[in-house]
């Protein structure tokens, strides 16, 4: 994992908070008198507002402001004359800036010396600006207060932007973590988001404890789920043992206290849910985090956690989904004295091209699960034909077909998308594309592309597998059979995808053998 890239907004929300805390207010002179800018910066030397000086940035003419503001994305204050190169140079700034680049944070206050140039009543209904002053009037006390009031506002106006990030950045974490596929995607995620949602630089690692709670996890053990890029290596499950003595002594500290705790510039999150499921979130953060982020924090990561629970009993139903097709398909092909690897490799072939031809993740996952089923009608042909170690006669080979209907109508009967996919491939896995398959004759597009995929993958992985009555074939000598048969048997852009997915292919099989008599 990479670290953590924060959204290219708005500037300020760019900047991390601890350059917040430290750099200057920006505060634009714009004026054709040098005195002006002198008088005014020696004035306001001392000013401080919210623990930050000023920094004064100087600009003699609207040209010169113009070309500045272009270059200036932080800038809080613009002092600004109206009679300078022209009569109207300052209004003409002051449009430059709300219309042509869009500026609408900077607090603009006017300070003329010629009032009637630019009537007040006049220049406050037209311009978007903040203030209007005469340069007589603006003593050292009336120069600190517009400081005061136009800083005030500038810092306002950000926070409530900042706010309304915060508020897409939430949303947009809860659409994140919903469309996750995975618990580690999920926990990735949720990491980022609250990173996002802070506006802090952080370093972190979100891990469960689960005492006795899913299956699939070592009861009383740590499993990490994401980790920025300080705590990458933890994502190796390997690597868990080795987390940092501090970090283990948090997690622990918050396992045997059963809660939360902040420090100074640490975060370590515990959540326990309805079902006793314990989880954990260590954050490091670049500075102290203040009351408001860690009450944002809380609630975030407190339904983080509900959601955790919820896609990890997601994950478990599908687990047990995928598992009982497999037991399914297994049991069929134990009974006709083939290995169960096989409905596993066809499964994987089915998905591996199912993403060759470009379809979406989900549809990649469904041909996964259903291919397996294609040989489920095999459960309704009597042990005599499907085991008949000789060649069948006509009778008996009429029989052996019916299980592409057979499987067809058990499956048919769900309304459940996996079984309704499996119930087109057991009936068209048997299907050829020059026409001459079973059971309908249906020829090229005819055939629905789960049933081309899965006849593929299924005749595939039989010249690979050993039978009774044969061995095992090279991956060459079945790659060459498959192009042979492309354009008769099966469909040849399927045929010309696998050829030039071979490398994934060989690795499938080193992964899932056959097992060994």
């Amino acid at each position: 994992m990479t670290d953590l890239v924060f959204a290219d907004e708005l500037p300020e929300a760019e900047e991390p908070s601890r350059r917040r805390a430290i750099d200057p207010w920006v505060v634009m002179i714009v004026d054709d008198d040098p005195a002006v800018h002198q008088v005014t910066q020696l004035v306001m030397a001392d000013f401080e507002f919210a623990g930050r000086r000023l920094l004064f940035l100087d600009a003699y003419s609207g040209a010169e402001a113009r070309r500045l503001l272009q270059t200036r994305n932080d800038i809080a204050l613009v002092l600004l004359d109206v009679v300078m190169e022209s009569e109207h140079a300052g209004l003409d700034l002051v449009r430059f800036i709300r219309e042509d680049i869009g500026n609408h944070h900077v607090r603009i206050v006017l300070r003329t010396g010629q009032p009637g140039q630019a009537p007040e009543e006049h220049v406050i209904k037209t311009y978007d600006i903040n203030d209007y002053k005469e340069k007589t009037e603006l003593t050292k006390r009336k120069l600190i207060t517009v400081f005061y009031s136009a800083l005030r506002s500038y810092r306002d106006i950000l926070i409530i932007e900042q706010s309304r990030q915060a508020l897409r950045r939430s949303i947009d974490a809860i659409t994140r973590i919903y469309d996750s596929q995975t618990l580690r995607q999920f926990a990735s995620a949720v990491l980022e988001q609250v990173a996002h949602l802070l506006g802090y630089e952080a370093q972190g690692l979100c891990a469960n404890h689960v005492a006795a709670y899913a299956a699939s996890h070592v009861e009383g053990r740590y499993k990490v789920l994401a980790a920025t890029s300080e705590y990458q290596r933890l994502l190796v499950d390997e690597e868990v043992a080795s987390l940092p003595d501090e970090v283990r002594q948090a997690l622990d500290q918050a396992l045997e206290k059963q809660q939360s705790s902040f420090e100074s510039d640490r975060y370590v999150g515990y959540y326990r849910t309805s079902s006793g499921s314990e989880n954990l979130l260590y954050m490091l953060f670049s500075e102290p985090v203040e009351a408001e982020v860690r009450e944002l924090l809380e609630i975030f990561c407190a339904n983080v956690a509900i959601t955790y629970e919820s896609l990890l009993l997601r994950e478990e139903i599908q687990d047990t989904q995928r598992s009982t097709v497999y037991i399914i398909g297994e049991a069929v092909e134990r009974r006709s004295k083939e290995t169960g690897a096989h409905v596993r490799r066809v499964g994987e072939l089915a998905a591996m091209l199912a993403d060759a031809v470009g379809m979406k993740g989900a549809d990649v996952e469904f041909m996964r699960q259903a291919a397996p089923l294609h040989d489920v009608g095999k459960i309704g042909i009597p042990d005599r034909v499907l085991n008949k170690p000789g060649k069948l006669d006509e009778e008996e080979w009429a029989v052996m077909q019916t299980h592409a209907r057979i499987g067809f109508e058990l499956l048919s009967k769900s309304d459940k998308r996996i079984l309704q996919l499996g119930a087109i491939i057991a009936h068209e896995h048997h299907e050829r594309w020059d026409g001459l398959g079973y059971p309908r004759g249906l020829a090229g597009e005819q055939i629905h592309i789960a049933g081309r995929i899965a006849a593929l993958a299924d005749v595939f992985d039989a010249l690979m597998s050993r039978r009774c009555y044969k061995d095992a074939w090279s991956l060459e000598d079945t790659l060459a059979y498959v192009r042979d048969q492309a354009g008769t048997q099966f469909d040849p852009q399927l045929v010309q995808l696998l050829r030039a997915r071979e490398a994934e292919v060989r690795e499938l099989y080193q992964r899932m053998p056959d097992p060994v008599p």
